[in-house]
């Protein structure tokens, strides 16, 4: 069975530029994948939030997540959060804390 390079390879010599689109297709499908993997993670956090069970480690959570969720976003090219932050409803109290750490040892 032939692999993705062998398969690119023969795409090149038909086609040059149809062999970087299939790539570019690829890897804007993982870039998706990859954010909507953050934008589950934030949703999560945020709902164990608003449960008020364990309120300091979901809060911790949802801090952790949102900022990797905007640093996922910001390096596909979204620079403007205020839309998504308003349909996750991300509360005030995470985005005051986005990036800050747990001191270690608590």
């Amino acid at each position: 069975m032939p692999g993705l390079r062998d398969s690119l390879d023969l795409i090149r010599m038909v086609r040059p530029e149809a062999g970087t689109a299939a790539l570019e297709h690829e890897i804007m499908a993982e870039r998706a994948s990859s954010l909507n993997a953050a934008e589950a993670r934030v949703k999560k956090a945020v709902a164990g939030l608003a449960s008020g069970a364990d309120r300091q480690h979901w809060l911790e959570e949802a801090r952790q997540a949102v900022w990797a969720y905007f640093v996922q976003r910001e390096l596909i090219g979204f620079r403007r959060h205020h839309e998504v932050i308003q349909d996750l409803n991300i509360p005030s109290e995470v985005l005051a804390g986005l990036g800050a750490s747990p001191a270690k040892g608590k």
